[in-house]
């Protein structure tokens, strides 16, 4: 847990400069497209995943990784010499810290909330909207939603909004049940 909280705090770091220099370029919306796609390469590649989290890598390999999806996914010289920079200073793995921190910015820089949900099957476009409704409502501004699958939650719904986590999933009520039977 220490570790996850290690990598945040550095990635939030990271995240800050690079947003503040995207910001003097004009180039957030580029770099935060960049960000988007690196994210989907990052959850569609389990080979991406362990050569950036893997110490058994050395920096300069994951860094001409990095190069060449920036490469490939045209990235802006913004976010590609930022990649070079993460990965040169033995920072690769704080990457999906970095890219959460810096969606949570830019957000923030636009006025918008984001918002992650978590569901056990993924949701209908009804149902989006009624979640980004029930968030607008609640937050007094316009959500921008990321939506995410996890089985594990079994059913019911998990919103994260910054660091607040609303968890009305079925697994966490039935962890209650069981803690609650384990005491009494």
């Amino acid at each position: 847990m220490a570790d996850d909280s290690q990598a945040s705090n550095v990635g939030g770091r990271y995240a800050q400069a690079l947003f503040d220099l995207a910001k003097d370029q004009n180039q957030v919306a580029a770099v935060e497209a960049d960000l988007k796609s690196l994210n989907a390469a990052l959850a569609d590649s389990r080979d991406l995943s362990v050569l950036l989290a893997s110490p058994a890598f050395k920096a300069e390999d994951k860094g001409k990784g990095l190069a060449a999806i920036a490469a490939a996914g045209k990235f802006s010289p913004t976010t590609t010499k930022f990649l070079g920079l993460l990965a040169a200073n033995g920072r690769a793995s704080a990457l999906p810290a970095v890219i959460v921190a810096f969606e949570r910015l830019s957000a923030e820089a636009r006025g918008a909330v984001s918002a992650q949900v978590t569901t056990a099957v993924p949701l209908t476009a009804a149902q989006q909207k009624g979640v980004a409704q029930a968030l607008r409502q609640a937050l007094g501004k316009d959500p921008e939603i990321e939506t995410r699958v996890d089985p594990s939650v079994l059913g019911g719904i998990k919103v994260r909004v910054g660091s607040r986590l609303f968890d009305a999933s079925l697994k966490s009520k039935l962890d209650s049940l069981k803690f609650a039977l384990k005491r009494a």
